[in-house]
């Protein structure tokens, strides 16, 4: 659950768009990792923000949180090179801090090479529309 305006919003869907923008850019930027903040309205993903100083290489991306504008977030969104989806310690370190829906695109970013993970690492369902 994450909150905007005060009220609780349960993200539950990705929006076709935004998740082929995310796979389009992850494609783009290959070998190199990337990274962003994912912005939801209602219960939809609609946006990946880019924070300024974000650092990428082909083993990291580094998000510099201090840059988050004013705004709740309903997560983060990075690639892995290789087809692993699989959350490292350090992205389970950021999903704690980040907003509730994290998703992990791999190799070869497709629509059926991403996975959504919970604050806790856990997988969650998130539905494309």
């Amino acid at each position: 659950m994450v909150s905007y305006m005060n009220k609780p919003v349960n993200i539950k869907y990705i929006s076709k768009d935004t998740l082929l923008f995310i796979l389009e850019v992850c494609r783009s930027t290959a070998p190199a990792e990337f990274a962003g903040l994912l912005r939801a309205e209602d219960n939809t993903i609609v946006e990946v923000i880019f924070l300024p100083g974000t650092t990428s290489s082909e083993v990291s991306a580094v998000l510099h949180l201090y840059m988050l504008p004013n705004m709740r977030i309903a997560g983060t969104i990075h690639s892995h090179p290789t087809p692993n989806t699989t959350p490292s310690p350090a992205d389970l370190g950021l999903f704690a801090r980040t907003g509730s829906c994290h998703i992990i695109v791999g190799a070869p970013y497709s629509t059926e090479s991403w996975t959504c993970y919970d604050s806790t690492g856990a997988k969650r369902i998130l539905q494309v529309r």
